[in-house]
């Protein structure tokens, strides 16, 4: 989309306050931004695949863990929860395809705008909230099962659930109160009302806070697990398929959320800045807001790769959806392998431990 605001000054370039795909461009006398031209068709095309594949890839995947399992998991909850918050966006994504073909004009209206916006702000948070309680629910379960044992139920995770729903809502409302309808040679966009430098000094906050603080405690939960699982594999001595696998679905998830999310949030955090210290390079402005241009579909995909990744990775949600997908093809299972990998994961590192514990104890009894 290309807009042109020339009474615009530079420091509004932090005024993106959402995921979406509308960013402004300032033209001056000094300085012309030139945008992609290329972008213009990849966008559209792109933004219609994510729509139609994860419309229906995080369909299955909920009538599949809702309708056609009778027990659920517990880490189902969340990924239920997830796939809800992907489909809610996927539904306002037709929108944004519309405006990239008309080249950045807005005709759907302006509560259109402002709710679509809102629900891909909320999405984002939620997604990130909810990946959060995820990595910690894993964390527990492998890490600490005696305590997981005592939290872990259903009923606390709906509770954490509906609270990761409220706050995202609630955090959602900036970008509900900053985007309406501006008019401008002739055309109608959906963009950003002015930021003052308090606003801005709150987007940063919230950015940090809702995004990067989750970021580090996923890597941290995360690491913290492999680090644990590589302990437990050179004690044991095995080549443990079921251990490598888990490593590798850790780096996988971890690997996925940081190429989705991080970078458009790297040249959000960018803008921000250059709009607090009001540099008027032309150049970094450019980088910044290109950045966010390239960096958005990743972020959109986000909303489609997750039932995949479910789909390779998870056995248990792998058979539902082929039972959502092909009712009448009976599917073989075995309890065992109806466990997830954190269950049994759990058992083997809560023996490991738990033999530890033994030997250390053995130690200082023979020392006194």
């Amino acid at each position: 989309m290309r807009t042109a605001w020339p009474e615009m000054e530079l420091n509004q370039l932090s005024s993106v306050s959402t995921v979406t795909p509308n960013y402004e461009y300032y033209y001056e006398d000094s300085c012309q931004y030139q945008h992609l031209q290329h972008m213009s068709i990849f966008l559209p095309i792109l933004y219609t695949a994510v729509f139609l594949v994860g419309i229906v890839g995080n369909a299955v995947l909920i009538v599949a863990l809702v309708f056609k399992r009778q027990v659920q998991r517990l880490i189902d909850v969340f990924i239920i929860n997830l796939a809800a918050s992907d489909f809610i966006f996927l539904i306002t994504l037709p929108f944004w395809v519309d405006e990239e073909v008309l080249d950045g004009s807005w005709r759907v209206g302006s509560f259109l705008c402002k709710a679509s916006s809102y629900v891909i702000s909320v999405n984002m948070y939620c997604s990130i909230l909810l990946l959060t309680c995820m990595s910690a629910d894993r964390y527990l379960a492998i890490m600490h099962p005696s305590i997981a044992r005592r939290i872990r139920t259903r009923s606390y995770s709906r509770a954490l659930c509906i609270s990761v729903w409220l706050l995202s809502c609630c955090l959602g409302m900036p970008t509900l109160l900053s985007r309406e309808l501006k008019k401008q040679y002739g055309k109608t966009y959906c963009t950003d009302k002015a930021m003052t430098e308090a606003k801005q000094i709150a987007s940063l906050m919230l950015l940090i806070l809702a995004f990067f603080f989750p970021l580090l405690s996923i890597l941290t939960f995360y690491c913290s697990i492999t680090k644990r699982l590589c302990v437990h594999y050179q004690k044991t001595g095995k080549h443990d398929k079921k251990l490598r696998k888990s490593i590798k679905i850790v780096f996988i998830v971890v690997v996925a959320f940081v190429v989705s999310w991080v970078p458009f949030n790297l040249f959000k955090l960018m803008a921000i800045l250059l709009g607090l210290l009001k540099q008027s390079d032309c150049f970094s402005n450019m980088v910044a807001q290109l950045g966010m241009k390239v960096s958005n579909p990743f972020a959109f995909a986000n909303s489609c790769a997750n039932p995949f990744i479910y789909y390779c990775f998870d056995s248990y949600i792998r058979r539902a959806m082929l039972q959502c997908l092909c009712p009448r093809v009976k599917i073989s299972s075995s309890s065992n392998n109806s466990d997830t990998l954190d269950t049994r994961l759990s058992h083997s590192l809560s023996n490991f431990g738990a033999g530890e514990y033994a030997a250390r104890k053995r130690k200082r009894s023979v020392s006194l």
